[in-house]
């Protein structure tokens, strides 16, 4: 098995985090507001650690590049809380997180023309059911707003064309430099968040240890894997392993926030972690000498 998926895999679940622990964060942390504090303290961690890894050294990094990926950075980000607030959760989490694939392949086959096989199509469906099954376990009904639609598809593709950007920036850069300019870019543009809404809660014990952890384990070392693994695999293959966080979150959700475990929630785990399966088992090539 490649390397690069336990990579994928590993910082999907430390994605998979993130809802638990936004459940122990005070009340009036409003979810923009925890994604620019996250974006702020992962971005400076990421930045420190490519600083003395000594990461920038002979990296070159196109200025179109680095600003576009910053720009995608926030724009999934802001688009994603926009969506979840126009549509809910349910519709906005489906679109957003199935489309990412969606436009992942795409982008992967006519801009960098990565070659789609079987096993990604069957993987990725099977992990968009299961997104699907997950989201809708747990609501009795569902809004469909087109503006929230229209949102959440900005959010696939912002994620996926960050991913593409990554992907071509790691061919002359290192990851850890890379990552670091994306996501600290990407908190700047941010930034004008915390002058808007109530941040008083930040300076509480419960938003010190919450954003501490989702700043520097949920994005400073998820997304050092993440670089590591892109380098690897494909934008396809990474965007549909990237799946594995919905499926962590529904297992801490279950052992850590008591939620229940019904029969949807059970089927769409099982969706998931079969697609993960199928695009990560490689089938094992025999030599002549060993037939």
């Amino acid at each position: 098995m490649n390397k690069g998926v336990f990579f994928i895999i590993g910082a999907a679940m430390l994605w998979g985090t993130t809802g638990t622990t936004q459940a122990f964060a005070p009340m009036g942390a409003s979810p923009l507001t925890v994604g620019t504090m996250r974006l702020l303290i992962g971005g400076f961690g990421l930045l420190i650690v490519a600083i003395v890894g000594r990461s920038f050294t002979g990296g070159k990094f196109n200025p179109v590049h680095v600003i576009a990926g910053a720009v995608l950075v926030a724009i999934y980000q802001i688009a994603f809380f926009s969506a979840v607030n126009l549509t809910g959760v349910a519709v906005g989490t489906i679109v957003a997180i199935g489309s990412g694939p969606a436009f992942a392949g795409v982008l992967g086959k006519v801009v960098l023309k990565e070659q789609l096989d079987v096993k990604w199509y069957i993987a990725t469906f099977l992990a968009v059911v299961g997104c699907t099954l997950l989201v809708l376990s747990g609501e009795s009904e569902v809004s469909v707003n087109p503006l929230g639609i229209l949102y959440a598809l900005i959010s696939g593709f912002g994620y996926a064309a960050y991913t593409m950007i990554v992907k071509v920036m790691l061919e002359k850069a290192r990851g850890n430099a890379v990552i670091a300019l994306l996501f600290f870019g990407g908190a700047i543009i941010m930034l004008p968040a915390l002058f808007v809404y109530d941040i008083a809660w930040i300076f509480t014990e419960k938003g010190i240890f919450s954003m501490a952890y989702l700043g520097l384990f949920a994005t400073t070392l998820s997304y050092i894997l993440f670089a590591k693994g892109l380098k690897l695999i494909t934008v396809a293959k990474t965007t549909t392993l990237s799946l594995a966080e919905p499926l962590t979150a529904a297992v801490l959700g279950i052992i850590v926030l008591g939620e229940t475990l019904n029969i949807m929630v059970a089927l769409g785990m099982l969706c998931i972690f079969t697609g993960i399966v199928v695009l990560s088992v490689e089938r094992q090539k025999l030599s002549a000498d060993a037939k």
